[in-house]
C-alpha cells in the first residue's frame, strides 16, 4: 500500500541559511538553559525546599530525557522534515521554562524533562538542515559552526547568567523570562524550516523509521564514529566542567574566581574549534588527518593539564588549546552521514548523539565515585587527580586508533556528489 511521504524541495539558499541560522540560536537558546542551574543552585535551594544534591537530580532531568529522545529526533527528521518537529521542540523547550520557574518541584520536574526532550531536537534540526541544503564542501564547517552556537550559549549560561543573579535577577524571572523569549523562536522556526515535497512511498514510517535505525547502528562505521565523539568530549565535559574549578583550587592552590576564569578557557576553544577544524577538514577535503592530529594534541594538552608544573606555559593557554582540540569530537557527526545513506541523515545524527551523550552520562558517575574512592572521601590532592583522570588519557589514545579504522569520506576521496551521498560501499 502506497503512503506519502516527503523529500526536500528546491529551496532558494539565502532562505536555506536563515532556517540554519534560527535553529542554531535556537540551540544556543537550549544550551544557555542547559548550563545556567549551575550557577543559581543556592537560590534554586531555597525556592524547592531541596538540598543541592536534591537540585543536581532535579536538573539532571534534562539529561534523562536528552539521549533517548536523540533516536526520536534523528528518526524524525526523515520521516517528516524538520519544519514538522523542530518548531515544536523549541516550543517544548518554552513551555519547560515557564513550567521550571513556577517553584513547584512536581511542575519543575516535568519542565525540566520537557527541556532535555525538545531541545534535543536543536542540535539534530541544525546539522540535518546544513547537510541536506548546503554543498558537500561546507559540510564539516557548517556542523562545526552549529557545535559553536551551542558551546557559546554554554558559556553565556554560566558566565553571563551569574553576574545577573548576583546583581540582583531572581531565578524564577530568569526562567520566566527565557520561556518567553522561547515563543517567537518556535513560530520563526515554523515560518523557515523549509516544506518538503511529498512523493509516494510503500510501507509505513513506523517500518521505515526501526529500518533505518538498524541499518545505521548495524554500520561499523557509526559505532566508531560515535565512540570517537565520545572520547573526545568527555576529557573536557568531565574533567574540566564538573571537576575543572576544583581540580585548580585544591590541586594547584589558585582561587575560586581565577580556577573559574582559566577553566572557562576550555569552552572558549571549542567555539574556537568546532568551526576551525570544520573548515580545515572541509579545505583539504580530509576528515582522518584532522581527527587524528587534533587527538594527539588534545591528549598533550590534557597530560600537561594533569601532569605538567604549572607555569610552564602562559595561563589559559593549556585549557584554550584543549578545547580547540576537542572541536574534532563534532567531525564525526560529518563523518557518520557520509558513512550511511542519504535518506538516514536525521537518524544517523541521532545516533552519535546518543551514543557520544550515553557515554559521557555513564561515564561521569564512574569518574566521580573512582575520584571519591582513591582520596578517601577527605581533602583531594594533585595526585588524587592525576590517578582518576589518567583514563582518559588512554580514552583520547583508543579514540585516535579508532580514527585510522574509519574509512575517509571526505571530498577528496570521493566523486563529487550530493550532501549526504555516501561512499557507494555504504550504499
Amino acid at each position: 500500500m502506497s503512503q506519502a511521504t516527503e523529500r526536500p524541495a528546491v529551496t532558494p539558499l539565502g532562505v536555506v541559511t536563515v532556517a540554519w541560522l534560527i535553529t542554531s540560536i535556537y540551540y544556543f537558546y537550549q544550551y544557555a538553559m542547559r548550563s545556567a542551574p549551575a550557577v543559581m543552585v543556592p537560590q534554586m535551594s531555597d525556592a524547592f525546599g531541596l538540598t543541592p544534591v536534591g537540585i543536581a537530580s532535579l536538573v539532571g532531568l534534562f539529561y534523562y530525557a536528552y539521549a533517548p529522545f536523540s533516536l526520536v529526533a534523528g528518526v524524525a527528521m526523515d520521516q517528516v522534515g524538520p519544519r514538522a518537529v523542530v518548531p515544536l521542540g523549541a516550543a517544548t523547550v518554552a513551555v519547560g521554562a515557564l513550567l521550571f520557574s513556577t517553584g513547584d518541584p512536581n511542575l519543575a520536574s516535568i519542565g525540566r524533562f520537557m527541556q532535555g526532550a525538545g531541545g534535543v531536537f536543536a542540535l539534530i534540526g541544525a546539522a540535518y538542515i546544513a547537510t541536506t541544503n548546503f554543498p558537500a564542501s561546507k559540510a564539516a564547517t557548517l556542523i562545526g559552526a552549529t557545535q559553536m552556537f551551542g558551546m557559546a550559549g554554554g558559556s553565556a549560561g554560566q558566565f553571563l547568567v551569574g553576574p545577573a543573579i548576583s546583581n540582583g535577577l531572581q531565578w524564577d524571572s530568569f526562567w520566566l523570562i527565557m520561556g518567553v523569549i522561547g515563543i517567537p523562536i518556535a513560530i520563526l522556526l515554523f515560518l523557515f524550516i523549509p516544506k518538503r515535497q511529498k512523493t509516494e512511498r510503500h510501507g509505513n514510517w513506523l517500518s521505515d523509521a526501526g529500518s533505518a535505525m538498524k541499518t545505521v547502528f548495524c554500520n561499523p562505521q557509526s559505532i566508531i564514529c560515535g565512540l570517537i565523539s565520545g572520547l573526545f568530549f568527555i576529557p573536557t565535559t568531565i574533567f574540566d566542567m564538573v571537576w575543572g574549578v576544583r581540580f585548580l583550587q585544591e590541586a594547584h592552590g589558585m582561587s575560586y574566581d581565577v580556577a573559574v576564569l582559566r577553566s572557562a578557557a576550555v569552552p572558549f576553544g571549542w567555539i574556537i574549534g568546532c568551526p576551525l577544524l570544520g573548515w580545515i577538514s572541509d579545505k583539504i577535503g580530509r576528515r582522518k588527518p584532522v581527527i587524528i592530529v587534533a587527538g594527539v594534541v588534545l591528549a598533550a594538552a590534557m597530560a600537561m593539564g594533569l601532569y605538567g608544573p604549572p607555569g610552564v606555559f602562559p595561563p589559559y593557554s593549556i585549557a584554550l588549546v584543549m578545547g580547540i582540540a576537542s572541536g574534532a569530537a563534532m567531525l564525526p557527526y560529518t563523518v557518520i552521514k557520509e558513512a550511511n545513506r542519504p535518506e538516514h541523515a536525521g537518524t544517523a545524527t541521532g545516533v552519535i548523539n546518543f551514543i557520544n551523550f550515553s557515554f559521557s552520562a555513564l561515564l561521569g558517575p564512574l569518574f566521580a565515585a573512582r575520584l571519591m574512592r582513591i582520596s578517601g572521601g577527605g581533602d583531594r590532592e594533585l595526585g588524587d587527580y592525576q590517578l582518576t583522570f589518567m583514563p582518559m588519557l588512554v580514552g583520547i589514545g583508543i579514540a585516535i586508533l579508532l580514527a585510522f579504522l574509519l574509512r575517509e569520506t571526505g571530498s577528496r576521496a570521493r566523486p563529487a556528489q550530493p550532501l549526504g551521498d555516501p561512499l557507494p560501499e555504504a550504499r
